[in-house]
């Protein structure tokens, strides 16, 4: 459902000074949002958006939840792929355009078709070697070995639904006998590197040279061992040259919540900067809802991109999360593929520099 915030909103990160900042990009200009020096002191704090995306009802299948987006803007539109859980088919990826948050009610949405069997957990980027986009996700089909493993598709327009190529296995390695999930692709200038976790609190790191992409992938390294879940999803900070992982943990204040790390190269050491429960990168804790309080934690998500290639950059000064919720109270009693999940976006609180 879209919400509007009436132009602006008001909010602060202590012991800033409180200015006003456009609510969601699309709106108007980007505003300058945290300063570098504070996102690298691991200090955040956030407004929470009402539910922008709601899962949609179709005739044909009951459709429970919206989740694990993916979003690039281009052309002047967003474009968002995420995961829809329904009861004929239990994973597909949904697309959905649009100009602005405010008019999700209004988009275009396709569920794809280039695979029969079980996809999901998309990630969307611009592979510019290739000139072409690739859509990464974790898929199933019972000709492939092993059956369940990470695989993309490619296009040339991404405004167009049917025209992704059928899914095609990524040759990823296993990790200690483990597959994965949550697969995500970040390039440097010589490399694409391929992160997964395999739910044992390990988060790991594949690597191939981009000549060879989208094959060739090394034997996978451990990246990440910790108090970690799933969904690792990787950026470049834009003018900071260094890289921003975001992985989701559970427990602490709410279900699930997110844990930063940064590292030099990504192939280098990630080292903690808001990695516990009482210092998080986002959680029920450091999050304060616009309106109505809709959900208990704070999963699954995707920083909004300053650009749409496979460097995933973000701009540090104007961090906005894009992220799946629920209430504990609507999955209650529930099987995971009936939670009831949305789509909703943190904003960070801004100061004077």
């Amino acid at each position: 459902m879209a919400i509007s915030y009436g132009g602006v909103v008001v909010c602060a990160l202590a012991p800033a000074v409180l200015v006003t900042v456009m609510a969601l990009a699309g709106r108007g200009p980007a505003a300058e949002g945290q300063p570098k020096g504070d996102l690298l002191a691991g200090g955040f704090r956030w407004r929470v958006s009402q539910p922008l995306v709601a899962p949609l009802v179709r005739p044909d299948d009951v459709c429970f939840s919206v989740k694990d987006p993916s979003v690039v803007f281009f052309d002047g539109r967003w474009h968002l792929f995420c995961s829809i859980r329904g009861k004929e088919r239990s994973h597909q990826i949904e697309y959905l355009a649009f100009q602005d948050w405010e008019q999700t009610d209004a988009a275009t949405r396709h569920v794809l078709t280039f695979h029969d069997g079980f996809f999901c957990a998309p990630q969307v980027f611009y592979f510019q070697p290739h000139a072409r986009w690739y859509l990464i996700c974790q898929a199933s089909d019972e000709s492939w070995n092993p059956n369940y493993q990470p695989a993309y598709s490619t296009s040339d327009d991404i405004s167009a639904p049917g025209s992704w190529s059928p899914l095609t296995p990524l040759g990823a390695r296993q990790a200690d006998g483990k597959t994965g999930l949550d697969f995500w692709i970040i390039c440097d200038e010589e490399k694409a590197h391929l992160f997964f976790t395999t739910l044992d609190g390990r988060m790991w790191r594949e690597e191939t040279p981009l000549e060879d992409f989208p094959t060739g992938w090394s034997e996978p390294r451990l990246a990440i061992k910790g108090d970690i879940f799933e969904a690792s999803h990787t950026y470049l900070l834009k003018g900071v040259g260094k890289y921003l992982t975001l992985v989701e943990a559970q427990g602490g204040h709410g279900w699930r919540y997110y844990k930063a790390y940064v590292a030099d190269r990504l192939d280098g050491e990630w080292r903690p900067l808001a990695a516990t429960k009482e210092k998080c990168f986002a959680s029920m804790a450091n999050t304060e809802p616009v309106g109505p309080r809709w959900t208990d934690s704070i999963s699954h998500g995707e920083l909004v991109r300053a650009g749409f290639d496979q460097r995933l950059e973000v701009d540090p000064s104007n961090l906005r999360f894009v992220f799946q919720g629920v209430r504990d109270r609507d999955r209650s009693g529930k099987p995971y593929g009936q939670i009831p999940w949305r789509l909703g976006m943190l904003e960070p609180a801004v100061k004077d520099s």
